[in-house]
């Protein structure tokens, strides 16, 4: 394995050309080996798109080992690499990526980061975080994927948010919420001035009527493809869901600057402790 390894790297070493590094990168990828995921993430910084897409296919295939080396490349300065990083994180839906995830779905200045952005929060593997943090959580997806389809200029974004929001809808959510997303889809399938997002919406308000027709006459029966029974547990420790709820805490600690309303200090501390026993 280890010789296999090093021939693929030293295959994106020597390219010397753009054909061959793309296919030096690509063979690296579809290899699936952790020991690749440092020269991975140093491929999202070159000056090719090709090879940066083959990148981050191969770091979704390998997973949430990928996430903290990920998490670490958003602090450097490079802004290709670290478009290409939430990608890749949008592409795995490791909770720990969460709080990135919100953020550049709201505010970053690239269309394509934040819709990658959007669809990530869409698909983020809810089942496995702990059950009262799944809907802080799903709380502050709600309301960014709601901000997106309510406020983003570009429609392919907005599209992307239909999608979320009914990813979102058929999770394990409050009922209000459902209603809220039902709201809004039924606004955007009269407003919006984009066809094709309008057309999302009528496909998501049919898919979501039947999703919840199953759950009614199904009584919540694990067979429901909607709901199926996880793969695969979290490998996450207690200290990654410590930081994960720091994080959110912060988030809702900036949506309440000025207010004079800072949340529930009280509820996070309970919850906190909760993570942190065995």
């Amino acid at each position: 394995m280890t010789d296999r390894l090093s021939q693929l790297i030293q295959a994106v070493e020597e390219a010397d050309s753009s054909k061959l590094l793309l296919e030096a990168v690509r063979n690296l990828a579809e290899a699936h080996l952790e020991g690749a995921i440092p020269i991975l993430i140093e491929a999202l910084s070159y000056n090719n798109p090709g090879a940066a897409v083959a990148s981050v296919d191969g770091l979704i295939l390998l997973g949430s080992v990928s996430v903290q080396p990920l998490l670490e490349l958003l602090d450097m300065h490079n802004y290709t690499a670290r478009a290409w990083a939430i990608r890749a994180l949008a592409g795995i839906g490791d909770p720990r990526g969460l709080v990135t995830l919100l953020g550049v779905a709201t505010a970053d200045f690239a269309m394509s980061v934040r819709r990658a952005a959007v669809r990530g929060l869409g698909s983020m593997k809810w089942h496995w975080f702990p059950d009262e943090l799944r809907e802080i959580a799903q709380e502050e997806a709600l309301e960014a994927l709601l901000f997106v389809a309510q406020q983003d200029e570009e429609w392919v974004v907005r599209y992307a948010a239909v999608t979320g929001l009914q990813s979102l809808a058929i999770a394990h959510t409050h009922p209000e919420w459902r209603s809220e997303i039902q709201t809004q889809f039924n606004l955007m399938s009269c407003n919006d001035e984009v066809l094709a997002v309008r057309g999302r919406v009528w496909l998501a308000q049919n898919q979501l009527e039947q999703s919840i027709n199953q759950i009614n006459s199904h009584n919540f029966n694990n067979s429901l493809v909607t709901n199926p029974i996880p793969e695969k547990e979290s490998p996450l420790t207690s200290g990654d869901w410590q930081d994960i709820l720091k994080d959110l805490y912060e988030v809702k600690r900036q949506e309440r600057l000025g207010s004079a309303k800072e949340g529930d200090p009280q509820r996070f501390q309970e919850l906190a402790a909760a993570i942190a026993s065995p």
